[in-house]
């Protein structure tokens, strides 16, 4: 037989035969199930032990298969002073309908067509609900997919540099896919477009970065570590503060931070160290805008901000609104 099922979570409907003898049945599954005790009450109360008869002889002639048909119900009771818990078969549609015809065909048959409408409706609300669960995850599972994606990819070139990276990458994929980065309009499913902190961000110049990424030289055994390529870094911790027709374009302090963190990373604007800076400066803009922590924690912590740097510098210029609105999100939620 199967494995136990908790039927407890299934729909209850009641068939009743022209207004009287009512019997509970469990929808779940996208079946019917009943008991032998049940089945025997539906078919003019016929006593178990001939219904569970009639359910040998259509297992032994196999006429219907078992372990396809057959599940235990785990059904608690009291028994004097004892509370005992047994394991109590049901069966499908299938079965109970194979001991119909058997015992009484006309009540089978009208069960049959009772049982066909049921499920029809049964099968149509489930897929409505399907449908729109599918739509509201459908970004986040889009997102989710570009992630592992760029994490394959990594894995592949031996980009991640050991076990512990590894780790940080899959626990942050893991943790985004169970839903604890959930997405703040989750009913809308969408990944959060503006952050909530509107007003006036300090400006940091390009010379006080550069003095923080200084000050980083000595941890790392790089001669190029900080060297500038090009005049990519420059335009990326200016181009935060840009405005068109007197409106900023990134007026959130949420959504400065997350440009900056994907323009530095992506633009690969150093010759050495472009992952490990663009954290850095990512968390320097968070700490001098007095956003770092909320109630002294952190709103996105160290392996996460390491998987989001990761997967940003692998990833593809047209994901680049999707790692935006990702940050956006994560500093969003852990703003309370």
């Amino acid at each position: 037989m199967n494995d136990l099922i908790d039927l407890s979570k299934g729909e209850i409907k009641i068939f009743s035969e022209n207004g009287a003898n009512q019997v509970e049945v469990i929808l779940q599954d996208d079946s019917i199930w009943l008991s032998a005790e049940k089945i025997g009450q539906l078919f003019d109360n016929k006593d178990r032990s001939t219904i569970q008869r009639h359910i040998k002889n259509i297992y032994d002639d196999d006429e219907l298969e078992e372990s396809s048909t057959c599940a235990f119900f785990a059904q608690v009771q009291k028994e004097g002073t004892r509370t005992v818990s047994r394991k109590i078969p049901y069966y499908n549609l299938d079965v109970i309908l194979a001991v119909g015809y058997r015992v009484s065909s006309k009540i089978a048959t009208q069960f049959r067509k009772w049982a066909t409408s049921v499920l029809h409706q049964y099968i149509i609300d489930g897929y409505v609900i399907n449908e729109k669960q599918i739509k509201q995850e459908h970004q986040k599972l889009l997102a989710l997919q570009t992630m592992t994606a760029s994490l394959a990819e990594n894995l592949n070139s031996e980009k991640l540099e050991n076990f512990t990276d590894i780790k940080k990458a899959v626990n942050f994929l893991k943790d985004f896919s169970n839903g604890l980065i959930l997405l703040d309009d989750f009913d809308h499913g969408s990944l959060d477009k503006k952050g909530k902190t509107e007003i006036s961000a300090e400006k940091i110049s390009e010379q006080e970065y550069l003095e923080v990424i200084n000050a980083m030289k000595p941890a790392f055994e790089s001669d190029v570590f900080g060297v500038p390529k090009d005049s990519g870094f420059s335009s990326a911790v200016n181009n935060i503060y840009q405005t068109f027709d007197g409106k900023e374009l990134y007026p959130t302090l949420e959504e400065k931070a997350a440009m900056l963190l994907y323009s530095i990373t992506k633009d690969h604007c150093f010759h050495d160290g472009n992952k490990r800076i663009a954290a850095s400066c990512f968390l320097y803009f968070m700490q001098k805008n007095n956003m770092l922590y909320v109630n002294g924690k952190k709103r996105i912590d160290d392996n996460t901000l390491f998987a989001i740097t990761l997967f940003i510098a692998e990833s593809k210029a047209e994901d680049m609104e999707m790692f935006r609105q990702i940050i956006i999100s994560i500093l969003n939620r852990n703003l309370k």
